[in-house]
Parts: structure tokens; C-alpha cells; sequence
């Protein structure tokens, strides 16, 4: 089969799996496979309860609804990659933008992967790019050890920051406190790349959506960038 026939077979599955869980699956599903990356984008995903929630304010709620959902998806997610196309995910992300009816899921193949840019996935402000998301880290943590940038397609841009959490943080998540730090982390971090004239200037493009997610146990995370190319 080709990778073509392979993104369809994903998205139909995943599409599947949402509605039987939420009751309503997105209106569209973009599945781009960049080993060592998976990566899920999708739209138009909010169900009539959570549209009703959402304006009455109500996002904490829904946030947490699905993270309980998430937790039973994740394997299943997981386990059908592995069967059909033999990836076999080591990490995974997911986060939502509940107001653009939006959200992603990155998956990362292997625990040993190299986070060094190939000089043929490079692309055009890369360096820029990484200087200003190091500027971003250190105001709300700390620069990270590594950052590792791709390209993923013309409208997709992943992010991969490791050793990116301060002593304060790791003594929240000692405490057990991880969900209100993520809560934190994730809004100041959106906050910062939301609308950034910088970045997009950088990119020569205009910023759809922000997605962060965080793995706190091997202090590792992901910023997605959903951008329209300016013509």
C-alpha cells in the first residue's frame, strides 16, 4: 500500500474512533506520516455539548472530559499505527485550540531518535525561527537543551524542545501538580506565538492555529504550528 492509501486508512479510523467516543468526529482529518513523526490535524471538532460549554466559559471542563477520553484513545491509536504501517510510537501529544474547533496529535517513533535537522528537511528561516523560540522558552521556563525543528508539509511546522523545565516546575510535578502547570505553560506559550508578526515573517506565513503539549516525565515537548502560506 501507499502512503497515500495509509494516511486515508488512519484518518477513516481515527475519524471512527473520535465519534464513537464523543458522539461526533471532525469534519476533516489530516494524517502526515514523516517518520520518526506522526502527526494528526484536525478540524471543525467540537461536539453541540461542548459548544454549549464553551459559551458559558466552561473550557477547564471540556479540556478535562477529553484528557480522560484521550487516556483510553491513546493505546488504541497507538496499537492500530503499529499494525497497518508498523510505526511503532514511543511518545505521544495531542492539544486542542476548543475556539477553532481544532486539534492535533503528534506521535514520536523512538526513544533514541537523534534530534539533529538533515541538511535536505531543512527549510528557509530555520535559524530565525529557532532563535526566537529559544527567546519564547526562557521567558517562560528555561532555553532548552535541545530544539529540533520540521518542516512537516507546506502548512505544518514541528516543533521538538528537551531539558526546556526549571527546578520549579519539576518540584510541581514531584507534587503531583502537573495539570495546572500544563494549564500555565500552555496558555503563556500560546500566548507568545499567537499572532507573532516575528514568526511569521520568519515563515512567510500566517498562523492558523498553536498546539504545545508537554511530556514532563522525560521533559520533552512539542509546539505545532498550523500556518497559510501568504501568497
Amino acid at each position: 500500500m501507499n502512503e497515500n492509501h495509509f494516511q486515508n486508512e488512519i484518518a477513516s479510523h481515527i475519524g471512527k474512533m473520535l465519534r464513537e467516543a464523543f458522539g461526533k468526529g471532525p469534519q476533516s482529518i489530516f494524517v502526515s506520516m514523516e517518520p520518526p513523526f506522526f502527526v494528526v490535524y484536525l478540524r471543525n471538532f467540537l461536539t453541540p455539548t461542548e459548544k454549549i460549554l464553551l459559551k458559558q466559559g466552561q473550557v477547564r471542563t471540556i479540556q478535562h472530559t477529553r484528557d480522560l477520553v484521550m487516556r483510553s484513545l491513546i493505546p488504541e491509536i497507538k496499537a492500530y499505527l503499529l499494525l497497518l504501517t508498523g510505526m511503532n510510537l514511543s511518545e505521544f501529544y495531542y492539544d486542542w485550540e476548543l475556539h477553532n474547533h481544532s486539534g492535533i496529535f503528534v506521535g514520536l517513533q523512538s526513544e533514541d531518535v537523534s534530534w539533529t535537522s538533515e541538511a535536505d528537511k531543512q527549510y528557509e528561516g530555520e535559524e530565525e525561527l529557532h532563535r526566537e523560540i529559544r527567546a519564547i522558552s526562557h521567558r517562560v521556563q528555561k532555553q532548552p537543551e535541545q530544539l529540533f525543528s520540521r518542516m512537516i508539509n507546506k502548512r505544518t511546522l514541528l516543533v521538538v524542545r528537551t531539558g526546556n523545565l526549571i527546578d520549579l516546575s519539576k518540584e510541581l510535578i514531584r507534587l503531583r501538580d502537573e495539570e495546572h502547570l500544563k494549564q500555565a505553560l500552555n496558555e503563556l506559550e500560546k500566548k507568545y506565538l499567537r499572532d507573532n508578526k516575528y514568526v511569521e515573517q520568519i515563515l512567510g506565513a500566517k498562523i492558523v492555529d498553536v498546539f504545545v503539549d508537554w511530556n514532563f516525565h522525560v521533559d520533552r515537548s512539542v509546539i505545532v504550528l498550523i500556518v497559510r502560506p501568504k501568497v
